[in-house]
Protein backbone atom coordinates (compact mmCIF):
# COMPACT_ATOMS: atom_id res chain seq x y z
CA UNK A 1 0.00 0.00 0.00
CA UNK A 2 2.77 2.46 0.93
CA UNK A 3 4.71 1.63 -2.60
CA UNK A 4 1.34 2.25 -4.62
CA UNK A 5 0.82 5.34 -2.59
CA UNK A 6 4.48 6.71 -3.25
CA UNK A 7 4.60 5.96 -7.06
CA UNK A 8 1.12 5.55 -8.20
CA UNK A 9 0.25 8.86 -10.79
CA UNK A 10 -3.83 7.49 -11.01
CA UNK A 11 -6.11 5.25 -9.52
CA UNK A 12 -5.82 2.85 -12.07
CA UNK A 13 -1.81 2.43 -11.46
CA UNK A 14 -2.72 2.43 -7.77
CA UNK A 15 -4.56 -0.83 -8.41
CA UNK A 16 -2.28 -2.48 -10.41
CA UNK A 17 0.23 -2.52 -8.10
CA UNK A 18 -1.75 -3.36 -5.32
CA UNK A 19 -2.79 -6.33 -7.25
CA UNK A 20 0.35 -7.53 -8.48
CA UNK A 21 2.08 -10.50 -6.61
CA UNK A 22 -1.47 -10.81 -4.75
CA UNK A 23 -1.67 -13.74 -2.47
CA UNK A 24 -5.13 -12.96 -0.73
CA UNK A 25 -3.18 -12.64 2.63
CA UNK A 26 -4.66 -9.48 3.01
CA UNK A 27 -8.34 -9.48 0.91
CA UNK A 28 -9.54 -6.06 1.71
CA UNK A 29 -11.48 -3.63 0.00
CA UNK A 30 -9.46 0.10 -0.31
CA UNK A 31 -11.68 3.63 -0.54
CA UNK A 32 -9.46 5.47 -2.99
CA UNK A 33 -9.63 9.22 -3.68
CA UNK A 34 -7.48 10.80 -6.29
CA UNK A 35 -7.56 15.06 -5.45
CA UNK A 36 -6.09 16.05 -8.61
CA UNK A 37 -8.94 14.12 -10.94
CA UNK A 38 -11.49 14.79 -8.91
CA UNK A 39 -11.99 10.92 -8.61
CA UNK A 40 -13.31 8.14 -6.29
CA UNK A 41 -12.91 4.41 -5.91
CA UNK A 42 -13.67 0.92 -4.23
CA UNK A 43 -10.81 -1.40 -4.74
CA UNK A 44 -11.62 -5.29 -3.42
CA UNK A 45 -8.95 -7.36 -3.47
CA UNK A 46 -10.05 -11.11 -2.85
CA UNK A 47 -7.60 -14.10 -3.93
CA UNK A 48 -8.61 -14.65 -7.48
CA UNK A 49 -11.95 -11.92 -7.58
CA UNK A 50 -10.96 -8.60 -8.24
CA UNK A 51 -13.86 -5.74 -7.95
CA UNK A 52 -13.19 -2.91 -9.20
CA UNK A 53 -15.58 0.80 -9.56
CA UNK A 54 -15.04 3.92 -10.03
CA UNK A 55 -16.84 7.29 -10.26
CA UNK A 56 -16.53 11.55 -10.33
CA UNK A 57 -19.60 11.56 -8.38
CA UNK A 58 -21.70 9.71 -5.52
CA UNK A 59 -19.83 7.46 -2.54
CA UNK A 60 -18.61 4.21 -1.46
CA UNK A 61 -19.27 2.95 1.67
CA UNK A 62 -17.43 -0.53 3.47
CA UNK A 63 -18.36 -2.35 6.67
CA UNK A 64 -16.07 -5.48 6.69
CA UNK A 65 -18.24 -7.13 3.91
CA UNK A 66 -17.53 -7.68 -0.21
CA UNK A 67 -19.78 -5.29 -2.18
CA UNK A 68 -18.81 -7.51 -5.50
CA UNK A 69 -21.55 -9.65 -6.05
CA UNK A 70 -18.48 -12.70 -7.76
CA UNK A 71 -16.46 -11.89 -4.68
CA UNK A 72 -18.74 -12.28 -2.28
CA UNK A 73 -20.26 -15.46 -3.15
CA UNK A 74 -16.67 -16.91 -4.24
CA UNK A 75 -14.76 -16.19 -1.80
CA UNK A 76 -16.67 -15.60 1.35
CA UNK A 77 -19.12 -17.22 3.81
CA UNK A 78 -21.16 -14.35 4.45
CA UNK A 79 -24.73 -14.53 5.16
CA UNK A 80 -25.48 -11.44 3.47
CA UNK A 81 -29.37 -11.19 4.69
CA UNK A 82 -28.50 -11.41 8.14
CA UNK A 83 -28.66 -8.00 9.64
CA UNK A 84 -28.42 -9.29 13.07
CA UNK A 85 -24.68 -9.41 12.17
CA UNK A 86 -22.36 -6.37 12.86
CA UNK A 87 -20.75 -6.14 8.85
CA UNK A 88 -24.58 -6.57 7.63
CA UNK A 89 -26.41 -4.32 9.98
CA UNK A 90 -23.51 -1.61 9.09
CA UNK A 91 -23.86 -2.15 5.43
CA UNK A 92 -27.37 -1.55 6.28
CA UNK A 93 -26.98 1.70 8.15
CA UNK A 94 -24.27 3.10 5.72
CA UNK A 95 -26.94 3.08 2.63
CA UNK A 96 -29.96 4.82 5.37
CA UNK A 97 -27.49 7.31 5.84
CA UNK A 98 -26.39 7.94 2.00
CA UNK A 99 -29.46 7.76 1.25
CA UNK A 100 -29.65 10.74 3.44
CA UNK A 101 -27.19 12.80 3.15
CA UNK A 102 -25.79 12.07 -0.12
CA UNK A 103 -24.48 15.54 -1.54
CA UNK A 104 -24.39 17.19 1.30
CA UNK A 105 -21.58 15.46 3.42
CA UNK A 106 -18.90 17.49 5.19
CA UNK A 107 -16.36 16.57 7.99
CA UNK A 108 -18.75 17.55 10.87
CA UNK A 109 -21.41 14.93 9.07
CA UNK A 110 -19.20 12.75 8.49
CA UNK A 111 -17.86 12.75 11.85
CA UNK A 112 -21.56 12.25 13.05
CA UNK A 113 -21.41 8.95 11.05
CA UNK A 114 -18.51 7.10 12.59
CA UNK A 115 -20.01 8.18 15.49
CA UNK A 116 -23.05 6.47 14.93
CA UNK A 117 -25.28 5.02 17.53
CA UNK A 118 -28.62 3.67 15.37
CA UNK A 119 -28.73 -0.33 15.30
CA UNK A 120 -30.73 -1.23 12.09
CA UNK A 121 -31.76 -4.68 13.35
CA UNK A 122 -33.02 -3.11 16.65
CA UNK A 123 -34.20 0.11 15.12
CA UNK A 124 -33.00 2.08 18.05
CA UNK A 125 -30.19 3.94 19.38
CA UNK A 126 -29.00 0.72 21.40
CA UNK A 127 -25.29 0.25 22.41
CA UNK A 128 -24.14 -2.86 20.48
CA UNK A 129 -21.97 -4.15 17.96
CA UNK A 130 -24.53 -3.19 14.84
CA UNK A 131 -23.89 0.18 15.08
CA UNK A 132 -21.38 2.35 12.99
CA UNK A 133 -19.35 3.40 16.11
CA UNK A 134 -19.70 -0.26 17.45
CA UNK A 135 -19.63 -0.62 20.92
CA UNK A 136 -19.03 -4.70 21.48
CA UNK A 137 -18.00 -3.87 25.16
CA UNK A 138 -21.82 -2.95 25.53
CA UNK A 139 -23.83 -5.55 23.72
CA UNK A 140 -25.28 -8.46 25.95
CA UNK A 141 -25.28 -10.35 22.64
CA UNK A 142 -29.44 -11.30 22.88
CA UNK A 143 -29.80 -11.77 19.19
CA UNK A 144 -26.25 -13.63 18.24
CA UNK A 145 -24.31 -16.50 19.31
CA UNK A 146 -20.87 -14.01 19.78
CA UNK A 147 -19.34 -13.99 23.70
CA UNK A 148 -21.47 -10.51 25.12
CA UNK A 149 -19.74 -7.42 26.43
CA UNK A 150 -16.71 -8.53 24.16
CA UNK A 151 -13.79 -5.61 25.01
CA UNK A 152 -13.60 -5.09 21.08
CA UNK A 153 -15.37 -2.41 18.51
CA UNK A 154 -14.22 0.90 17.09
CA UNK A 155 -11.01 2.06 18.46
CA UNK A 156 -10.33 5.42 16.78
CA UNK A 157 -12.22 7.99 14.23
CA UNK A 158 -10.12 9.41 11.20
CA UNK A 159 -12.19 11.88 8.65
CA UNK A 160 -10.49 13.58 5.71
CA UNK A 161 -11.43 15.92 2.64
CA UNK A 162 -10.47 16.63 -0.57
CA UNK A 163 -8.65 19.70 0.67
CA UNK A 164 -7.01 18.35 4.03
CA UNK A 165 -5.74 15.71 1.75
CA UNK A 166 -4.26 18.43 -0.56
CA UNK A 167 -2.26 19.46 2.73
CA UNK A 168 -1.56 16.20 4.28
CA UNK A 169 -3.98 16.46 7.05
CA UNK A 170 -6.91 14.58 8.72
CA UNK A 171 -9.11 15.35 11.55
CA UNK A 172 -9.05 11.87 14.26
CA UNK A 173 -9.90 10.56 17.05
CA UNK A 174 -8.34 8.02 19.23
CA UNK A 175 -10.86 5.78 21.84
CA UNK A 176 -14.76 5.71 20.32
CA UNK A 177 -15.78 7.95 17.30
CA UNK A 178 -18.63 9.14 19.68
CA UNK A 179 -16.24 10.15 22.80
CA UNK A 180 -17.33 7.18 25.30
CA UNK A 181 -14.23 6.61 27.68
CA UNK A 182 -13.59 2.86 28.05
CA UNK A 183 -12.39 2.51 31.57
CA UNK A 184 -10.64 -1.07 31.58
CA UNK A 185 -10.45 -1.62 35.53
CA UNK A 186 -14.18 -0.85 35.96
CA UNK A 187 -15.17 -2.99 32.35
CA UNK A 188 -12.91 -6.16 34.40
CA UNK A 189 -15.19 -5.49 37.74
CA UNK A 190 -18.54 -5.59 35.88
CA UNK A 191 -17.51 -8.46 33.43
CA UNK A 192 -14.73 -10.97 35.05
CA UNK A 193 -14.85 -13.50 32.89
CA UNK A 194 -12.60 -11.50 31.02
CA UNK A 195 -10.23 -11.10 33.82
CA UNK A 196 -6.88 -12.95 31.91
CA UNK A 197 -7.13 -9.87 29.81
CA UNK A 198 -6.09 -7.84 33.31
CA UNK A 199 -2.37 -7.50 32.12
CA UNK A 200 -3.30 -6.24 29.18
CA UNK A 201 -6.03 -4.42 28.28
CA UNK A 202 -5.67 -0.23 28.62
CA UNK A 203 -8.25 2.26 29.27
CA UNK A 204 -9.13 4.77 26.41
CA UNK A 205 -10.21 8.24 27.56
CA UNK A 206 -12.39 10.53 25.85
CA UNK A 207 -10.47 12.14 22.93
CA UNK A 208 -11.11 15.76 21.23
CA UNK A 209 -11.57 15.23 17.73
CA UNK A 210 -7.63 16.55 16.57
CA UNK A 211 -6.02 17.95 13.06
CA UNK A 212 -2.95 16.17 12.46
CA UNK A 213 -0.67 17.55 9.84
CA UNK A 214 2.20 15.90 7.96
CA UNK A 215 6.33 17.55 9.17
CA UNK A 216 4.20 18.13 12.99
CA UNK A 217 6.82 17.01 15.86
CA UNK A 218 4.39 16.86 18.60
Amino acid sequence: MRRATQYANSIEEWCEIMKKDNNGGYANAWLIGDINRNEIARLELGLKEIGFEKKIDGYFTGSNIAEDIKLLRRETRADDINIKNSSIARRVRWKQLMNEYEGKIDVETAKSFESDHYDPYLKSNTPSERMLCAHWEQDPQYYTSYQPYSPEGTVDGKVVNAGMASEMSFSARWGAACGTAFDAKKFLAEHPQYYWMSSILKDRPSQPWTVFRAGEKK
